[in-house]
């Protein structure tokens, strides 16, 4: 029998309905709708949304529409990135209302970075008139492994300090709510997926930034494998022709995808042949001034980055691959044409014969927009609103 959950999950994948409506929608009896609108109503999860009338002239009276209370409370999420983080304040259907950046080094650890993030939390509820009462969740994505359901990043080659801290009991005394804590590359997948690409029912995300990492959405859903692993496609292993020696990665390992075409390692070959650079951004910097070196290692990136995307095309065939990060913003077309020039010539043609290699759309929001997606659905799933109908 559908529960309440479910209700409300219909209001909010449908929008506005009478009680009919949801009678029809669902297969329950008027007494059933009746009990459910009648919860979700009193606890404000639904609110009346006018009338709406018979479409025969002169057959009864109006029927009450209801709808989905998107301001019944607020989320708070947080996009943290190796060298600076975005965070926002949105409402229950994940829209950003209000939000703030900030350049920090994630390396200074959790309690640094994360007072920061509360900072801002507070800073924004306080301007929308909320208290932290309001607060239903709490939503964090970084740029490192993370498993999701214990809420835990787990060994991160760049995030000092941060393998298997408490994130959640960090928050406990501030907020009482539920956190999630997801690796930044899913939380992008998901953002382009829900907001631009909702067809795909399988995409990728690829984010070419100071590091580099995937994000998969199969059958709809974010797939993160059984411990949250999934799409680490970052530190697979190449063996490059021409490459004396493989450089090490940061990861520990070395001959990685990363440590050839990643922001850091950019910046890494650039200094070596020696131009003065001291940031990702310093070497996009150059190579759009017309650098030679710097053209040349962005399109060894690209070949790279290609021959990746095609051995993740031929197992995964996903309908979207979608391309983000710092790097891919900044280098522009001939990195997409690199990876799609691999792509297309690598993989079978049944792989590639639909398939669409595109730049991310959200750009720099793509993981707030995302986790603000992701969190609102985990915080409203059905099995969870009898929790929050306590509150």
């Amino acid at each position: 029998m559908q529960s309440v959950g479910d209700v409300l999950a219909l209001f909010r994948s449908v929008g506005p309905q009478t009680r009919a409506e949801v009678m029809h929608r669902t297969g329950l009896s008027r007494s059933t709708v009746n009990q459910r609108l009648d919860a979700l109503l009193a606890h404000g999860f639904v609110v009346p949304a006018g009338e709406q009338r018979d479409e025969a002239p002169g057959r009864g009276r109006p029927a009450g529409t209801f709808a989905f209370h998107r301001d019944r409370g607020v989320l708070l999420v947080a996009d943290v990135g190796a060298t600076g983080l975005r965070a926002a304040l949105c409402d229950l259907a994940g829209a950003v209302t209000a939000e703030r950046t900030r350049e920090i080094d994630v390396a200074a650890g959790p309690q640094a970075v994360l007072e920061v993030v509360d900072g801002f939390f507070r800073e924004m509820l306080a301007e929308a008139g909320r208290d932290a009462d309001a607060v239903h969740g709490i939503g964090l994505d970084v740029p490192g492994p993370v498993d999701f359901a214990a809420g835990l990043v787990v060994s991160p080659p760049i995030m000092t300090g941060w393998d298997r801290f408490d994130i959640r009991g960090w928050f406990a005394p501030r907020y009482r709510c539920h956190v999630m804590v997801d690796k930044d590359v899913n939380a992008m997948a998901f953002g382009e997926h829900r907001t631009v690409h909702p067809d795909a029912e399988t995409l990728l995300m690829l984010k070419v930034g100071t590091g580099i990492g995937s994000g998969i959405i199969a059958g709809g859903r974010v797939f993160r494998g059984a411990d949250g692993a999934a799409g680490d496609i970052g530190h697979v292993q190449l063996a490059v022709p021409g490459a004396e020696s493989p450089p090490t990665c940061r990861c520990g390992n070395v001959g990685c995808l990363e440590a050839y075409a990643g922001g850091w390692a950019l910046v890494r070959d650039l200094r070596e042949a020696g131009h003065d650079v001291g940031s990702v951004a310093g070497a996009l910097a150059l190579s759009a001034s017309g650098n030679p070196d710097a053209a040349r290692f962005l399109r060894r990136a690209g070949r790279l980055l290609g021959g990746a995307v095609a051995e993740a095309v031929s197992l995964l065939n996903p309908r979207v691959v979608v391309v983000g990060g710092q790097v891919a913003a900044g280098a522009g077309d001939p990195l997409l044409a690199g990876i799609r020039e691999h792509v297309y010539r690598r993989s079978l043609p049944l792989a590639t014969a639909r398939l669409q290699i595109v730049p991310s759309r959200l750009g720099t929001g793509a993981g707030l927009v995302g986790s603000a997606l992701l969190l609102a659905d985990l915080v409203l799933a059905p099995d969870r609103i009898s929790e929050l109908l306590t509150r």
